[in-house]
């Protein structure tokens, strides 16, 4: 799945993503197929794209890495000449199209109700919306559940500068919509950190917990007591007041590769949670990491290399120490 993290401060933008790349094979489960698979590019000279989850999609038959997509869609579309939000809204298109997830969420129900029916649950209800599939049933012991099923997601994090100096960062879900999370032209949206992909570390950290505490009953029994929006807001509590707004860029930076770090150690010894057992470690390899400035503009400070033995290869033409200089 894979882990993508944005930070925007007032001196610049950060963006760093691992390098774990994962599959599924035929009998439907979870392997880690390279730990050294490119998930952060470069659009233009201001702007970046951070991209998690599905790794391949088919073109004519053949798997093609979601790398290539975006290597094609910087050659044939005028990015240099795009603002964010264009970018964001073009991938976000591009991607809707070459997925084709409408096909395989129609296909979803009835996969449910074939896994609940031999372990043994009865199915109360199933209830396709417009990009998951809902679903009640009652577990043998007699317990009603609700769940939510759905495909695989690719979701995008594109950040960087307008061409007028403003900032925005969009996050792309595939299937889904386009969120805006920040807007320098937007009073309490300016600065602030995002994240995409296996993020219940991070968010367990910065935000006290993750959504899986729903899993817990008596925190049901309390949503069911006040309601959702209540208990969030009682939940916002625990969240780490962080100052994102005076941050230095060296911070962001650290703060970035240190929450990419953090899940992949977690995950190297846990397997799930209590509540929730069973994980794929999909987060690991090398962190690479961009900064965007608007002096200078979107620049690597650290990106893979292709190696053997002693002989190491740069594939950009500019490294960072030359870009300063």
């Amino acid at each position: 799945m894979s882990l993508a993290i944005n930070t925007t401060t007032p001196e610049g933008i950060v963006l760093a993503t691992d390098s774990r790349q994962s599959y599924r094979n035929r009998k439907g489960m979870a392997r880690i197929g390279s730990d050294n698979a490119s998930k952060l590019f470069q659009l233009n000279k201001r702007v970046g794209v951070a991209v998690t989850g599905l790794a391949f999609l088919p073109e004519n038959g053949v798997p093609k890495n979601i790398s290539k997509f975006i290597e094609e869609f910087k050659r044939e579309t005028e990015v240099e000449k795009l603002d964010v939000k264009d970018i964001a809204e073009k991938l976000h298109f591009l991607f809707n199209e070459k997925y084709r997830w409408e096909e395989q969420l129609d296909k979803i129900p009835e996969k449910i109700k074939g896994d609940l029916q031999k372990q043994g649950c009865e199915v109360l209800e199933i209830k396709k919306e417009q990009y998951r599939v809902k679903f009640r049933f009652k577990d043998p012991q007699g317990n009603v559940k609700d769940g939510v099923g759905g495909v695989d997601m690719i979701i995008l994090l594109v950040a960087g500068y307008n061409k007028n100096g403003s900032h925005e960062v969009h996050i792309c879900y595939i299937p889904g919509e386009i969120q805006k999370k920040r807007d320098s032209r937007e009073r309490g949206k300016e600065y602030g950190a995002s994240w995409i992909g296996q993020s219940d570390v991070v968010i367990r950290i910065i935000l006290g917990c993750d959504s899986r505490v729903r899993n817990i009953k008596f925190v049901n029994e309390a949503i069911q007591k006040y309601n959702i929006e209540e208990i969030n807001k009682q939940l916002r509590n625990l969240q780490y007041n962080i100052q994102w707004g005076t941050m230095a860029l060296q911070d962001a930076v650290d703060f970035c590769v240190l929450m990419i770090q953090t899940t992949s150690a977690i995950q190297r010894f846990s397997d799930g949670i209590l509540a929730d057992l069973g994980a794929m470690p999909g987060v690991g390899g090398s962190v690479d990491v961009a900064v965007i400035t608007p002096d200078k503009g979107f620049v690597w400070l650290s990106k893979k290399t292709l190696k053997a033995g002693k002989a190491e290869i740069d594939l950009d033409k500019e490294s960072y120490s030359d870009k300063l200089e």
